[in-house]
């Protein structure tokens, strides 16, 4: 028995420890050993393990383990996508987008999209939309649009309506079917946890996003109608509209008056309001600007992977552009919809 003890013994000093993992520095965040983390994973990261690159720029983002840092966030964002990790490459895409170097984003940010990730797709469906860093592709752009409007996005779900208004009848549906074959791939939630879970922090890490889509340009600064036989420019971005006009002073809100009456039983004009990804999404819309909307009543119809919220019945065009107006008044995009 002595003689198998040493030889035991023996064997256990001479065998290595086992090399700490990806999972053993998630297990040190979740226990809220933050530097612990980081002294695991930047190893890992430096012999080019995506999901440690992705977590170290995780680290470094949110400023647990190490100093908050966006440019070493940036640079393990983008040793993760050169690795192949996906929401690496939205991430790093999306950053260097917001830094200005948009030809350098553009193959990230397209790799991510055609791998799901809503927030690359809402910025490719609007770059392909306006023909900006890309070559104008609608129906591609509306595939695009649907799916991160699906995704939950809300951005995605205010340009689909903008868009609506310029599409043929046949791009839009060659865009809804080529949705509906995106549709078969899995969707990477829009915030991504570290690897398997964040313990402590797991809401913050969850519902923000490491990286927020910036538009390309405001489609919602679309004007009203394109004119015939021309397409609409692409108009400036959100950030020199922003710079461009101060904001002006609040004033005092006015006393809330009764709606109008909107409504016209023999009509057959309606409203768009919008397009959700579920029925759900547009009821709660409704909810927030129903009161606003003279006594109409909303509809939600099925096209591919979203659900349009429209509101009638209207008597005509004319009433049809009031509505709007009142829709617009509460904060909803809104356009006419003929009979």
């Amino acid at each position: 028995m002595r003689i198998a003890g040493a030889m035991i013994v023996a064997a256990v000093i001479a065998t290595p420890a086992a090399a700490a993992s990806v999972k053993d520095g998630v297990d040190a965040w979740q226990r809220g050993d933050y530097s612990g983390a980081v002294s695991i994973w930047r190893p890992l990261a430096e012999a080019n393990d995506p999901d440690a690159a992705f977590d170290l720029a995780q680290a470094y983002k949110l400023g647990r383990g190490v100093p908050t840092d966006l440019g070493q966030a940036k640079t393990w964002y983008g040793k993760s996508a050169q690795a192949g990790h996906i929401q690496g490459a939205a991430n790093y895409g999306l950053l260097l987008f917001q830094d200005g170097d948009r030809r350098s984003a553009m193959p990230w940010i397209s790799k991510a999209a055609d791998a799901g990730d809503p927030r690359a797709q809402y910025v490719l469906g609007t770059a392909l939309f306006n023909g900006d860093l890309a070559a104008k592709d609608w129906p591609k752009a509306y595939a695009l649009m649907t799916r991160a409007a699906a995704a939950g996005l809300p951005q995605a779900t205010t340009s689909l309506s903008q868009m609506d208004q310029y599409m043929s009848a046949d791009d839009r549906q060659r865009g809804l079917q080529l949705a509906s074959q995106m549709a078969s791939r899995p969707i990477p939630p829009t915030g991504r946890q570290l690897v398997t879970g964040g313990g402590s922090d797991v809401a913050v890490t969850a519902s923000v996003p490491v990286a927020s889509p910036p538009p390309p340009s405001d489609l919602s600064a679309m004007p009203a109608k394109p004119k015939a036989g021309k397409t609409p420019k692409a108009p400036k971005p959100a950030s020199q509209v922003a710079e461009a006009a101060p904001s002006p002073a609040p004033k005092p809100a006015p006393a809330p008056k009764a709606a109008p009456a909107l409504a016209s039983s023999g009509g057959k004009w309606m409203v768009q309001l919008g397009a959700y990804g579920s029925q759900d999404g547009a009821a709660t819309a409704w909810g927030k600007i129903a009161g606003k909307m003279g006594g109409l009543r909303p509809s939600y119809e099925k096209a591919g992977a979203v659900v349009r919220l429209r509101a009638g019945p209207l008597a005509d065009k004319a009433a049809a552009a009031k509505a709007c107006a009142a829709a617009k008044s509460a904060g909803a995009a809104c356009f006419p919809v003929a009979p």
